[in-house]
């Protein structure tokens, strides 16, 4: 499928169903789940946490990105962390250059695993976005991909729920992630 052809229909799907929001990655056509509402609180925190550190920059959140080898694939990270105004007239797919950071909460749906673990970090890897980090709700783990290289992050480290993580540079701020533990129970319950 050509990108022109995918983006007419990711945009056909949007206007006819609400919430519906197509990707294409590793040449597969894909719907992205709705957030719920643990997702979007994990986002806001994340912004929030980003904010604080590095006001400069900003978690935008809903912005399609152009990804993979040739520009073929189309990926909606749950944020995409960037210098404010970055993607000022960038429409609903934005170039992944200048971009710092991609962000993907996990959902409960059935090709999670397929999706966030192996496809976008190979996708984000590929562009040459520097940091990749996976907010992993089955696992209750934060993963941090680092250092992409001819398309795969060649770092990664895994703390759980609960312990601070570095953020690398560019990105270089610390999370504290005992807040996800918290919300992580109150999910269970």
């Amino acid at each position: 499928m050509l990108p022109e052809t995918f983006e007419a229909l990711a945009s056909l799907a949007e206007r006819e169903e609400e919430g519906l929001r197509l990707e294409f990655l590793g040449g597969r056509l894909g719907a992205k789940s709705p957030p719920d509402g643990l997702r979007t609180t994990v986002t806001m925190w994340l912004a929030r946490q980003c904010a604080q550190q590095k006001p400069q920059w900003g978690l935008h959140v809903g912005l399609g990105l152009t990804v993979e080898t040739y520009r073929k694939g189309r990926a909606r990270p749950d944020g995409t962390l960037a210098p404010v105004g970055h993607f000022v007239g960038a429409g609903e797919w934005g170039e992944p250059e200048g971009v710092l950071m991609t962000v993907e909460v996990t959902s409960f749906d059935r090709d999670t695993t397929q999706r966030d673990r192996i496809d976008k970090p190979r996708a984000y890897a590929e562009s040459a976005i520097p940091v990749y980090l996976l907010v992993d709700r089955d696992t209750r783990e934060v993963t941090v991909h680092s250092e992409p290289d001819e398309g795969v992050y060649q770092k990664r480290v895994i703390v759980p729920f609960g312990k601070t993580v570095t953020l690398p540079d560019p990105v270089g701020i610390e999370l504290d992630t005992r807040q996800l533990t918290t919300w992580a129970r109150a999910e269970d319950a």
